[in-house]
């Protein structure tokens, strides 16, 4: 096979001028291409493995990570419900608080002018 000149050469055993030494070096160095290839393929079949692994971990840890943080928002979700009930509270009181400082200061005027 050390005649071939590229690649995509064919090499025929039909050929009478080929030896029965250039057949068996032509189909050694076949099992030794297709050992390359078998062992290329185990390399990379083990890399895909690997990397589903990785991935499958990866993706749990994110999932793990969305689930606290949708227990995060929802926490922060019920403290702003909580929030927005008491500064409604505190703006009532405050109005009340603002009615009652004018009620005074009405009171206060009404009883200056008596005076």
């Amino acid at each position: 096979m050390a005649d071939q000149t590229g690649d995509d050469e064919v090499f025929d055993f039909s050929n009478v001028e080929f030896t029965r030494d250039d057949l068996v070096t032509a189909l050694n160095d076949m099992v030794k291409e297709y050992r390359k290839l078998y062992h290329s393929f185990e390399e990379a079949k083990a890399e895909n493995m690997s990397l589903k692994s990785s991935s499958i971990e990866s993706n749990s840890d994110e999932f793990e990570d969305i689930d606290i943080l949708k227990t995060e928002l929802s926490k922060l979700q019920a403290e702003n419900e909580m929030m927005k009930d008491e500064t409604s509270e505190l703006k009532a009181e405050i109005e009340a608080l603002n009615q009652l400082v004018s009620a005074w200061n009405h009171s206060s005027r009404v009883l200056h002018k008596l005076n």
